[in-house]
């Protein structure tokens, strides 16, 4: 796909809350969809490694104990696949993205920032960033590190989870990656 379709499907994913994960070809269970993409949540194939924030030229690394040193912020979720309430404790996510330099408190142009989180299955969600500025926003999307308490096993070490959604569908567990982007 050429790369101004793939920032118009975004910005439109975006826009209206739809989900974009893009899983190989090769992938014999997967329920292909435009583009080769997929809705499916795999198993990861290896070891969880940090999480990668990237903005620009610049990045950092979190480890679970480096998340660990900053400031949490706890919420309270409904998981609808889990059919649950679910307490998660985590760093804000706009907290990482700002100390690479993305506005905490978006402006003008500044709402064509958008970002892509991503866990090590190659799941991929899109969100913009006013939908994770507290200060456009009343959701809440965290990079947590604990469950009900505990630290997150099976979907973690570290998870992004947002509150004010029907149903965990942007919620990427297992996550490694999150780029910010700019819509042109």
């Amino acid at each position: 796909m050429h790369g101004k379709t793939w920032v118009a499907i975004l910005l439109l994913a975006s826009s209206v809350g739809w989900v974009v994960a893009q899983t190989p070809q090769s992938k014999p269970d997967a329920a292909p969809m435009m583009g080769g993409m997929s809705m499916e949540h795999t198993k990861p194939s290896g070891p969880v490694g940090p999480l990668k924030v990237s903005f620009g030229d610049k990045s950092a690394e979190w480890t679970p104990a480096t998340l660990a040193a900053l400031p949490h912020t706890t919420v309270t979720v409904f998981n609808e696949h889990a059919k649950a309430n679910q307490t998660y404790s985590g760093v804000a996510l706009i907290d990482l993205l700002a100390r690479l330099g993305v506005p905490d408190k978006p402006h003008g142009k500044e709402f064509q920032l958008y970002l892509v989180a991503e866990g090590v299955d190659g799941y991929r969600v899109v969100y913009s960033i006013g939908e994770v500025s507290p200060d456009v926003h009343d959701g809440t999307v965290i990079v947590a590190d604990t469950e009900d308490g505990k630290p997150i096993a099976d979907d973690g070490p570290v998870k992004l989870v947002a509150t004010g959604e029907k149903r965990p569908a942007r919620w990427v567990r297992n996550l490694v990656a999150i780029r910010v982007l700019t819509a042109q």
